[in-house]
């Protein structure tokens, strides 16, 4: 789907190697004891929930909506966004609860259901909910919905559809996830660890540079690193060559400040994973 780029650099930044043939939706990773298995993000919570899959990534909204028991491993910071309920602009909706017992049209039937179902019990109504695979944003407009619950990323094809956010169901983002009663705990773990360590080093970068002995607090100051920056003495006794992780959003600025304090021969380097 549209993470799977995202996800794919994700794997091959965790030194998780495959190569997968045309059409097919199963890979053996290389160097590890691996099956990948390429499934609709849908699916995936439950064959990990309820079948023998160990592993899997999908979004919190779709093991949510999978209603199945999985152990959250790690949120992945990537694929944010938010389900929201939609209505027209038009009919001026500023309260959700009115919309209980009206017709909604979603992906996500169980989330949807379990929204409207305080209020539902309110108003002594019925909500009717009606699940369809795709163009969901079409519904209020083709007459199928009074209005609809989809994610919202951008807002684009919503605002294109004449719809707005008038209730937010939940916020979402992708997920590791496991099973939980997996027998490969060790390899779920190890699985966890290289991709903390791609995440971080992503996050960071190296910053290099030599500065004047007076100007060594000052500049440490400036790059304080993850832990503890590390300073090694030069030829020149009157100068000090520190290494230390910088934000890597930060690494430009962190070089002008740098220069402007006096440092010298500033260089950044990019990681590709840590432990």
């Amino acid at each position: 789907g549209r993470l799977f780029k995202k996800v794919n650099e994700l794997l091959q930044g965790s030194g998780i190697e495959y190569h997968r043939e045309d059409r097919l939706d199963v890979a053996i990773c290389k160097n590890l004891p691996i099956t990948l298995v390429f499934l609709p993000a849908s699916d995936i919570a439950k064959y990990v929930g309820d079948g023998n899959v160990d592993i899997g990534i999908t979004g919190t909204d779709i093991v949510e909506e999978s209603n199945v028991k999985v152990d959250k491993v790690m949120d992945l910071g990537f694929g944010s966004c938010k389900l929201c309920v939609q209505a027209p602009v038009l009919d001026q909706v500023t309260d959700v609860s009115t919309l209980a017992g009206g017709r909604i049209v979603t992906s996500f039937p169980h989330l949807t259901e379990k929204f409207f179902a305080p209020m539902d019990a309110a108003k002594g109504v019925k909500t009717k909910v009606t699940e369809v695979s795709g163009s969901v944003e079409a519904a209020c407009g083709l007459g199928l919905a009074d209005a609809v619950v989809d994610l919202v990323e951008t807002g684009t094809t919503m605002r294109a559809a004449g719809l707005e956010v008038v209730g937010e169901v939940l916020s979402t983002e992708s997920i590791l996830i496991s099973n939980v009663n997996s027998k490969h705990e060790d390899v779920v773990k190890l699985i966890k660890r290289r991709i903390e360590g791609y995440m971080l080093a992503k996050k960071f970068v190296m910053i290099s540079y030599n500065v004047h002995n007076d100007l060594l607090d000052a500049a440490l100051k400036l790059t304080p690193g993850k832990k503890s920056p590390n300073i090694t003495s030069l030829q020149n006794s009157d100068f000090k060559a520190v290494t230390s992780l910088v934000n890597n959003k930060e690494q430009n600025a962190k070089m002008d400040e740098l220069h402007d304090l006096g440092a010298t021969d500033i260089l950044t380097f990019a990681l590709s994973n840590t432990r």
